[in-house]
């Protein structure tokens, strides 16, 4: 029997109206589309990001997965989606909207498109409540940020939401948000090359010296998007400073190598060296394939790397291009 290949990092932005967008306020985002195959994501009146009608449009998305070898794709929504800054009461509400618009997309495809959904954060019970609803409903896990309105993961009440995913057995996709220092990366699209990765590899870090990934169980499930940014890269660093500053290793009893085994990364390395380091430090049995598909800081022709990668023997390819992502997410 063939695997599947699972893209597991894959965007959508549903068909959200100005007036629906309106529900988080007068910078509340919505989908332009402009009737020609592109569109524009809006923040209230203003333009955010250029995109194609794949991001909305299921049969255009499911074409580009037939021409590029991917069977299953786990989509989440785009992160300016999450709503964290609402009122937790309109959160829910927002959630459970977006949530909604992500099953009807996936309804025509339901072998090829598997939705995550997302999460009232600045609200855990209400976070819990809709994790729960949403994945009775069909969703296969739950998207969520790095970070909210400033709060790591390791923040208690963000911890007791990871409690309860591994609880309920909801596996976890972590993206990076509102990445620290944005004010200093407003060109050159500089938050997305740099911030992301740094906030990505912060996160980590957060969970692993603050001690939570010792409170919290083996069974979570938790994936980080973008290779974990550069935490992979960083890691020499993280584990120096753990042995030689004891403010380093306060609340971690072991270094931070020693936690690789606790969480998953994607594929989104976008090289092949920056892919065989990540296989070295993570193991192939903790990378999936990730496209960030259909945004152009993504992998142009999804799975093409892990493919084209020749220290990759056929057992690790077979687990990063599908059957990580399958036993991951229960498919």
């Amino acid at each position: 029997m063939v695997t599947p290949v699972v893209d597991i990092h894959a965007h959508f932005f549903p068909r959200i109206t100005r007036g629906q967008g309106a529900m988080l306020g007068s910078a509340g985002p919505w989908l332009r589309d402009d009737g020609d195959g592109t569109g524009q994501l809006m923040v209230g009146s203003d333009e955010y990001r250029p995109v194609e009608a794949s991001l909305w449009d299921p049969a255009l998305r499911v074409a580009q997965m037939d021409e590029h070898g991917i069977d299953i794709q786990i989509v989440s929504a785009t992160p300016l989606l999450f709503g964290y800054r609402a009122d937790p009461v309109v959160a829910r509400s927002w959630a459970r909207l977006v949530n909604d618009l992500a099953l009807e997309m996936c309804a025509d495809y339901p072998d090829r498109l598997r939705p995550l959904c997302q999460v009232p954060l600045q609200d855990v019970d209400r976070a819990c409540a809709e994790a729960s609803r949403a994945v009775a409903a069909g969703h296969v896990g739950v998207h969520v940020g790095t970070q909210v309105s400033g709060r790591n993961l390791d923040d208690p009440e963000l911890e007791r939401f990871l409690h309860y995913c591994a609880k309920e057995g909801i596996p976890v996709l972590v993206h990076p948000w509102e990445p620290v220092g944005a004010d200093r990366m407003s060109h050159h699209m500089l938050q997305w090359i740099v911030g992301m990765p740094a906030e990505t590899h912060l996160a980590i870090l957060s969970l692993i010296l603050s001690g939570a990934f010792e409170r919290l169980p083996q069974e979570l499930r938790l994936c980080f998007a973008h290779g974990g940014g550069s935490f992979v890269a960083q890691l020499g660093r993280a584990d120096n400073a753990w042995h030689r500053r004891d403010l380093v290793r306060a609340d971690c009893p072991d270094p931070p190598s020693h936690y690789t085994d606790r969480f998953s990364v994607d594929s989104v390395v976008l090289g092949d060296e920056a892919l065989r380091l990540l296989v070295s430090v993570m193991g192939s049995e903790r990378v999936m394939l990730g496209s960030d598909s259909p945004f152009p800081l993504g992998e142009e022709h999804p799975g093409k790397l892990v493919r084209g990668s020749a220290f990759l023997d056929d057992r690790q390819r077979t687990a990063v291009l599908g059957s990580n992502a399958i036993q991951f997410f229960d498919l």
